[in-house]
């Protein structure tokens, strides 16, 4: 018989037909946990299966079936002048002070809350369709012992566009082409900021065609056809033809720009031009013309600059230009330059502080200056502002704002203190 030796210290080898011994079976107190955690898993499974059925079930459909998103800033505004305006809850421009008449005084507002629903569908015409609606309650207020707590529904812009890779087509209203940007502002949303000293901003109903390169760096060119619009107030049920509708001419404009950096971060400059009628008191055609340039620049990781210039006549019809000034002295279009500046501090993520400028000077000798309407001259408006968004959909906002209106008979002063309350949702 063949005996093997074996080395101290080493394990003998089993032979070929030996079985490795068995692995102990799993004790009570595992088994249990094992089940435990399988039924964690089918509960969270079923609580994300009810999650998203209830989501489906309670999502705001179109009647096409597409969905609907739904959005909003619900805003209060505690504000106070100490002079006379155009308008306690957004005032552009000081008024001249009335004989007997305490000028300042408080009040507060809801009419700056907007609302505002948008979609989209991404198969369209080799392309992606999106729409949005955005209203206000900033139309004016129901005449009635209330007064300003019952403000009327106003639409501010209503788009439809279809974008392809290097393109795209809207149709809707929306603000100038030449002047797409507005100051940051929790006090200005009815009328955005810097109106009547250096921002055209009134949105109205248009045509536009895009064309843009790709990649971090993209060039552009834009062209509209707008309504146009002389800026004359309207009656309350009937209208008529204003004085640019009367022409039977469409506003035209025209844009190059230049864009680049992410979503969270854009930075674009654009350089436009307008071109439009407007008739005087007689019924001829004035030139409504401006060039205008806008930029959007970030400084930094947490600052950013933004504003606008802009250097033309006729141009009350685009949201004030000339200090609500079109037609003058003799039919005269009204020659005006202004622009507006803003800088932004990203504080923190929940923390933003900022400040800015602008202003609106009209050639004065192209106004209509008699005692019972004196001409604004000159208008310019400095702010600094702070917002704040302490814990989810809550803001908060403080804003000071000084305009200076000057007339013949020398310059008015307005101080506007605005603290903004609301949430977003």
């Amino acid at each position: 018989m063949l005996a093997l030796a074996v080395a101290p210290g080493v394990m003998p080898v089993t032979s070929l037909g030996a079985q490795a011994a068995p692995t102990a079976a799993p004790t009570a107190a595992q088994l249990d946990s094992i089940r435990q955690r399988l039924d964690d898993a089918e509960a969270a499974l079923q609580a994300l299966r009810e999650q998203l059925a209830t989501e489906a079930s309670t999502a705001l459909r179109t009647r096409s079936r597409v969905s609907l998103e739904f959005s909003g800033l619900a805003l209060m505004n505690v504000l106070i002048n100490d002079e006379r305006v155009n308008n306690v809850d957004v005032p552009t421009f000081a008024a001249p002070a009335a004989a007997g008449q305490r000028p300042g005084g408080l009040a507060m507002s809801i009419r700056q809350t907007r609302l505002g629903l948008a979609f989209g569908v991404s198969e369209v015409a080799g392309g992606r369709f999106s729409g949005d609606v955005d209203i206000d309650f900033f139309g004016g207020q129901q005449p009635s012992g209330g007064g300003r707590t019952f403000p009327l529904v106003r639409m501010r812009t209503v788009r439809g566009a279809l974008a392809w890779e290097r393109g795209s087509i809207m149709v809707g209203q929306e603000q100038p082409l030449i002047a797409g940007l507005d100051p940051v502002s929790l006090a200005t949303v009815g009328i955005p900021g810097f109106a009547s000293a250096g921002n055209l901003w009134l949105w109205l109903p248009q045509v536009r065609g895009a064309v843009h390169s790709t990649g971090r760096v993209r060039f552009g060119a834009e062209a509209a056809v707008l309504a146009p619009t002389s800026g004359e107030p309207n009656g309350l049920f009937d209208t008529n033809f204003d004085a640019a509708e009367r022409t039977a001419t469409p506003y035209a404009e025209g844009l190059l720009r230049v864009d680049w950096g992410e979503d969270e971060r854009p930075a674009g400059i654009t350089v436009g031009y307008h071109n439009g009628r407007v008739a005087d008191a007689n019924g001829v055609g004035k030139t409504s013309s401006a060039v205008a340039a806008t930029v959007r620049i970030p400084l930094g990781s947490r600052i950013e600059l933004r504003g606008e210039a802009f250097d033309g006549q006729a141009l009350r019809g685009l949201g004030g230009g000339g200090i609500g000034q079109g037609i003058g002295l003799n039919g005269a279009a009204v020659r005006t330059r202004g622009g507006w500046a803003q800088l932004n501090l990203q504080a923190t993520p929940r923390l933003l502080i900022g400040a800015g400028s602008g202003f609106d000077d009209p050639e004065d000798g192209d106004l209509v200056d008699v005692p019972v309407s004196p001409a604004r001259l000159r208008n310019a408006t400095t702010e600094a502002h702070i917002h704040w968004r302490p814990a989810g959909p809550i803001v908060l906002g403080f804003e000071w704002r000084r305009t200076e209106t000057t007339y013949s008979a020398g310059p008015n002063t307005n101080r506007h203190l605005n603290l903004a309350l609301g949430f977003e949702f």
